[in-house]
């Protein structure tokens, strides 16, 4: 089945996130059996080489480690040009930000689809080596996931599921936080509003028969939010990790 597929059909995903141009990581991650690994070219390091070199990164320690992990990439905007280019990549699916409006997310889908059904120009370089020429198979095969995150979004947030060939909704908890008033993206005085905000989002997906993923700081995180009804989360970044993780070893050898 493929990734898409999954997604559609609602299953319990858990990703990694990657910020840093460096393949030779990322085919280390996609080895530990997570489901998807999504690359950041909205804020993270990335530019179109290194989103290339890590897809195919992806593809290998997938192999190595004998389990299917997809590479996905948040683009930078909901640009035809950008999400036809990192599909044809070979991206399994794209994750679009900043959507406000059904309108939005009908041009997202859109620009992940050939015609007839959408707008997406033909030449899928690496995606072809794996889908093959049918641009029906293709279509199929993609994932189109677009992201609540600003207080218009989550204003129309039913209208936007509603939307014929979105696969799922994806929560941008900080931006959220930051929509509903929140002074930091962790303000505890947004706490109660932010979780309303969340369970409405996974209601909302799960009454339109869509994906609902979040992004998660941790594991116990990823893990708490996949109980309360998301079908999928992904876990902090490698950016994060290897900060956390240098701070933590400097105290303990300084102690």
């Amino acid at each position: 089945m493929s990734f898409a597929a999954r997604l559609r059909n609602r299953e319990r995903i858990v990703g990694y996130w990657t910020q840093l141009p460096v393949p030779a990581v990322q085919e280390r991650i996609a080895r530990h059996g997570y489901d998807y690994v999504c690359f950041d070219a909205q804020h993270g390091f990335l530019d179109y080489q290194a989103i290339l070199n890590g897809l195919i990164a992806i593809d290998a320690g997938a192999a190595l480690g004998k389990n299917d992990c997809a590479g996905m990439v948040r683009v930078a905007s909901n640009s035809v040009d950008l999400i036809g280019q990192v599909l044809d990549a070979g991206a399994r699916g794209v994750i679009v930000p900043l959507i406000d409006t059904a309108e939005q997310a009908r041009a997202a889908v859109r620009a992940c689809r050939f015609p007839r059904e959408g707008l997406r120009s033909y030449g899928p370089m690496r995606a072809g080596l794996r889908s093959g020429p049918e641009t029906a198979r293709m279509n199929e095969e993609v994932a189109c996931i677009v992201m609540i995150e600003t207080e218009e979004g989550l204003a129309n947030l039913e209208e936007i599921c509603a939307v014929e060939g979105v696969d799922g909704i994806y929560v941008g908890p900080g931006d959220l936080m930051l929509a509903l008033g929140g002074q930091t993206i962790t303000d505890p005085d947004r706490a109660a509003e932010f979780e309303a905000a969340l369970a409405r989002i996974s209601a909302a997906a799960k009454k339109a028969g869509i994906a609902a993923g979040i992004h998660t700081g941790a594991g116990e995180l990823a893990s708490r939010r996949l109980a309360e009804g998301y079908t999928f989360a992904t876990i902090s970044s490698d950016l994060n990790h290897l900060d956390r993780a240098a701070a933590d070893h400097l105290k303990l050898a300084r102690a």
